[in-house]
């Protein structure tokens, strides 16, 4: 089990870049991490780390000691799964959610009560940001995010893909004039999620893809805030629907170029590969598709 644990060790400062990241993660002090992987680099004969004063970073024998970490640690985690499974075992702990803001607020809010009642022995520490968290470094369990998946190391389940629209108040297009083409938003006043001097919004037109670049002067990490500045006539947003729909039905903001059909996003739970055998994480994740896959399509 020494051998096994080791594993886990060196997965665990593998990801987190550091012994002290690693550390808060397995719950010991960054001294025992620390001569937990000598010993194993000892035992071995070789070295697994490269050290700065910034940052580890595996060695090319250490990224071959963690590839076949990685497949005996989970091979062992779900033997132990499916047993515990078998006898009737519950998810029990503490689990570390991250999701985008509005999102949080609107959709996951109103039903993580139902998921609490459903275990007991369960409890959910829910931190809403726009940002990208690192969930190993940060110590996240899940991560719900909007948008395309980037890391690699991240084990993605798909919940649905939220229907976009690009809309303006009625005084801003008065004023500007009508998008009719998705070319001629590189003429309009555009405001922008994330940042960046400019973005890309995403479009089909009979089942072909169309990408344009648009700019603006308004850049932010949350949505509430550019729909503020779309109500308040400053330009075009193009943004999830669940955000706008109150908007749209009372009339305050405009759809525009809807026969383009703006691309779905789609929406997903990401958690770190070594936590895909977690009886809790399944146990989570399971039942955000359960009540997001079918009814967040649109």
């Amino acid at each position: 089990m020494n051998a096994l644990e080791d594993m886990r060790v060196f997965q665990e400062v593998v990801d987190a870049g550091s012994f002290t990241a690693a550390a808060e993660r397995v719950g010991t002090s960054k001294q025992l991490v620390s001569r937990r992987i000598a010993a194993l680099e000892a035992r071995l004969g070789v070295r697994l780390l490269n050290r700065t004063t910034r940052r580890l970073s595996p060695t090319p024998l250490g990224l071959a000691y963690l590839e076949h970490a990685r497949e005996i640690v989970a091979a062992v985690d779900q033997a132990e799964m499916a047993i515990c499974q078998q006898g009737g075992a519950r998810p029990r702990g503490t689990l570390r959610v991250s999701a985008p803001m509005s999102f949080g607020t609107l959709h996951l809010g109103p039903v993580l009560p139902a998921f609490l009642a459903d275990y007991p022995e369960v409890s959910v520490e829910l931190d809403l940001s726009d940002r990208a968290v690192d969930l190993v470094g940060e110590g996240f369990d899940v991560a719900l995010r909007i948008g395309a998946v980037a890391e690699s190391t991240l084990v993605a389940r798909r919940l649905g893909a939220l229907r976009m629209v690009t809309c303006a108040s009625p005084d801003y297009l008065q004023r500007a004039g009508t998008p009719h083409q998705p070319t001629q938003l590189r003429e309009h006043a555009c405001l922008l999620y994330g940042h960046g001097r400019t973005s890309q919004w995403h479009y089909l037109r009979e089942g072909r893809a169309l990408a344009v670049e648009v700019s603006g002067r308004l850049h932010a990490n949350n949505g509430e805030v550019l729909v503020q500045a779309a109500l308040a006539g400053h330009g075009l947003v193009h943004l999830p629907a669940f955000l706008l729909d109150d908007c749209l039905a009372d009339g305050r903001l405009v759809p525009v170029l809807e026969v383009f059909e703006p691309a779905p996003i789609a929406m997903n739970a990401l958690y770190p590969q070594h936590r895909q055998a977690s009886l809790l994480v399944r146990a989570f994740v399971d039942f955000l598709v359960e009540r997001f896959a079918p009814a967040h399509t649109s």
